[in-house]
């Protein structure tokens, strides 16, 4: 029943443009997700992998991080609409092989969208390309070795970058780390970098862990849930039933965000009859329609307010007893509290004092406070404060280390945490590499190395020769679209350790590989030992095991820890004293040495095989202590701080679609918000429509400008939405070119992609380039 990969591509005069929806899920996801899965993979391997995904010794679903429940059984169906199409994609019966390349030149596929490549299906051997071909031809995964490290062992290690997606796994990831430090470089980018690098760069110096601080099992207990930044309905739905459980146990849900999504209003939960037939549960009880930039601003008068209050009421709303033992800093807090321009406030947030102060008495009253956040929060300029607000609040009424309280980053990737706890970093600690130097008797190095946005840099200056990819699609990820293609094209070798072909491919350097890999849903068992599992990390800190159970589409796939061995083996010759092979023979090797290099592994081979594995050390949580240099929890003072748009020019954010996970696509039908079969949109207020001069659906060429420069991105089409007033969004990562290199989050590096000032001009037909004024 499998349908063919599409022929057509995108074309954006098909746009159409309903009413926004007013709930989540329910039948209609249900049936996309069946659609999705038929259409790809055909019935039998449909079901036999929606039945196995985030279940015991099943496979964790491939999209978000959203834990599943360590203390209840498991729902037959533990799986949203988007980790279905996820699955699809993976599962895919559809074939990318070496004759579909043969019929597909570099020049072709220039002009094709992320939509399609993504479409064609699964890459079934490895491909090579050399400079002055336009084909991608095969070659034999020994050439293919060969090549990495003649290309490595003719530069220097300061000019290999190895770049991680956060769908590889823990032993991967450990490996690959192991690789770049036993060849002499720290040049570890990895998505973290670009969603939730800002997160760890704020609560590593106030909490003393780069984490959250909940379990799943907090939201029973909880009086408060603030979700801020974040769209539950689409880009983690399992969240929505730990949102509606608690709302219906009589919690407050405040929703934080520019855009009024159809998640915060109304839930019809597919794993009930009523969810089925239309009955849509209530989510959020408050929404607060927040400019975008105006986030430091509110929890700022948040702050003033609780302390204003607890003048009123003493000992009600405070928790002195816990700031006076484990914390630090809050007479400066309450110094820089204690005033507040109401004016400025209101202009920044665009909220009325009357809204935030209403909320705020929500938080004076409550005993037990969860809050959330994702990438609306991490791509500010000002997002490391902006977060620290937020820890203040948490310190100001205790909420750490009690049932039904804490902070909550929802990691948007699974296991993006898990590859950095297991040391995918470019600024590692000394700790770490000497616990490696130790293991391993390796030299690792000390310098820091690039991030996402240092190696696009460092691409536009060609010190880069060599581009490892562990998944991922780093040329669409990251900002400034065109500099960085442009750079990555100048670079000797690009090697892409992949499922499916993707924009990457097609910029790629002078000569480039495709290396395909197993993916989360494929059997991994031609080892010496038999079958393989490896283990993730969700946004809660639960290791667990994920064991494919589908037969690969084709026989040349190698599982990505046994890439990595090759890799360095071809690298760092058979003198070298690591035991590639055994660890590529036997994943439990690799978890022996992960048990002895990192904290909180005890006994990992044991209490991995645990059908709902462990839960890692966390001290906010478990012991209300903090590990942070002093040993205290840290109060920080930040200065007010907004966006503000220059005359004649709007606030444009960044966002995923609903057929969308990061730079894959998996259809053109954003169903909540009303757009399909279409992705160059902007969605703008009708107040800030009419004060543009255009028109609904009118064509408009985007200009966005920075530091006396400007991008420019061709054709994108206007959509009347309800926005907040001043601001405008647009799909990622088509608006990435808008995102000038340098405009990025102070102190985490990630890149601006809620902060872009944007102004509108009539259409041309020239084609869409960067502009330098």
């Amino acid at each position: 029943m499998h349908r063919s990969a599409p022929k057509k591509d995108i074309n954006e005069d098909d746009l159409k443009v309903s009413e926004p929806a007013h709930a989540a899920a329910g039948l209609k996801a249900v049936m996309v997700s069946m659609e999705r899965g038929f259409s790809q993979a055909g019935p039998s391997r449909t079901l036999r992998s929606m039945l196995r995904v985030n279940q015991h010794d099943g496979f964790d679903c491939p999209g978000c991080a959203w834990p599943e429940s360590i203390t209840e059984r498991r729902k037959p169906a533990e799986f949203c609409e988007n980790g279905a199409k996820a699955i699809a994609e993976e599962a895919s019966a559809r074939t990318v092989t070496p004759e579909w390349f043969a019929q597909h030149s570099i020049a072709d596929l220039q002009d094709k969208t992320e939509y399609w490549l993504g479409s064609q299906g699964r890459i079934t051997s490895p491909m090579i390309i050399r400079e002055g071909e336009n084909h991608y031809t095969p070659i034999s995964w020994a050439q293919a070795f060969s090549t990495i490290g003649e290309h490595v062992n003719a530069t220097t290690p300061d000019k290999c970058v190895f770049y991680t997606s956060g769908r590889t796994a823990n032993e991967t990831a450990f490996m690959y780390q192991l690789l770049a430090r036993s060849l002499g470089t720290n040049n570890l980018p990895d998505c973290s970098n670009m969603c939730h690098e800002s997160s760890g760069t704020a609560l590593n110096p106030t909490i003393g862990i780069g984490k959250g601080t909940v379990s799943l099992e907090d939201f029973e207990h909880t009086d408060l849930i603030f979700v801020i930044g974040q769209n539950p309905g689409t880009n983690h739905p399992r969240m929505l039933s730990a949102l509606a459980d608690a709302r219906k146990r009589g919690a407050r849900v405040v929703a934080v965000n520019p855009l009024p999504e159809a998640g915060f209003f109304g839930f019809k939960d597919p794993q009930t009859v009523g969810g089925m037939l239309g009955k849509a549960e209530p989510v959020a009880s408050d929404f607060l329609q927040i400019k975008v930039g105006g986030d430091l601003a509110l929890f700022q008068a948040f702050g003033h307010l609780l302390l204003e209050e607890e003048k009123k009421h003493p000992g009600t709303v405070v928790d002195h007893e816990f700031i006076a033992q484990v914390t630090d800093g809050f007479d400066a807090y309450k110094d820089a509290r204690a005033t507040l321009d109401w004016e400025a406030t209101e202009e920044a947030t665009g909220l009325t004092r009357t809204q935030i102060t209403e909320i705020a008495m929500l938080l004076a009253k409550s005993k037990a406070t969860i809050i959330c956040w994702a990438l609306g929060l991490t791509q500010q300029p000002h997002s490391v404060p902006t977060l620290k607000e937020i820890i203040n609040l948490l310190l100001l009424q205790g909420n750490f280390g009690k049932p039904g309280a804490g902070a909550c980053p929802v990691r948007g990737h699974s296991n993006v945490q898990g590859d950095r706890t297991m040391g995918i970093w470019e600024k590692p600690t000394e700790k770490l590499l000497s616990a490696l130097d130790a293991e391993f008797g390796i030299d690792s190095p000390r310098a820091h190395g690039y991030d996402s946005t240092e190696a696009l840099h460092a691409f536009e200056k060609d010190e880069v020769d060599v581009f490892v990819s562990m998944g991922g699609n780093f040329a669409l990820a990251n900002s400034d679209t065109e500099a960085l293609e442009a750079g990555m094209q100048r670079a000797k070798l690009t090697v892409h350790i992949s499922t499916k072909p993707n924009r990457s491919h097609v910029v790629h350097g002078k000569t480039s590989l495709i290396l395909p890999t197993l993916g989360r849903t494929d059997k991994d068992d031609k080892h010496p030992g038999g079958a393989q599992f490896l283990s993730v990390e969700d946004s809660m800190s639960v290791i667990k095991s994920t064991r494919g159970r589908l037969t690969p589409v084709s026989e040349h796939l190698l599982a990505e820890p046994v890439i990595v061995a090759r890799m360095a083996q071809a690298i760092l010759g058979d003198g070298h004293p690591v035991d590639w092979r055994a660890m590529a023979e036997d994943y439990d090797v690799i978890r022996d040495h992960i048990e002895r290099v990192l904290p909180g592994f005890e006994n990992f081979n044991k209490r991995v095989r645990d059908k709902n594995g462990f839960v890692l050390p966390n001290p906010p949580r478990d012991t209300r202590s903090f590990a942070t240099d002093i040993g205290k929890g840290r109060f920080t003072v930040s200065e007010f701080e907004a966006l503000e748009a220059p005359e004649g020019h709007l606030i444009l954010q960044t966002m995923r679609s609903h057929d969308q996970y990061n730079t894959t696509f998996y259809g053109l039908d954003d169903r909540y918000r009303g757009i399909k079969d279409g992705r160059r949109v902007i969605l703008i207020n009708p107040e800030d429509l009419a004060e543009t001069g255009f028109a609904d659906r009118e064509l408009v060429d985007v200009i966005s400008t920075f530091a006396g420069t400007e991008r420019r991105a061709n054709r994108f089409r206007l959509v009347s939405y309800p926005t907040a007033k001043g601001c405008v969004a647009a799909y990622y990562p088509e608006a990435n070119a808008l995102v000038h290199r340098d405009l990025v989050a102070r102190e985490s590096n990630t890149p601006g992609f809620k902060a872009m000032m944007v102004r509108f001009v009539e259409h041309t037909q020239q084609p869409g380039r960067t502009l330098d004024s």
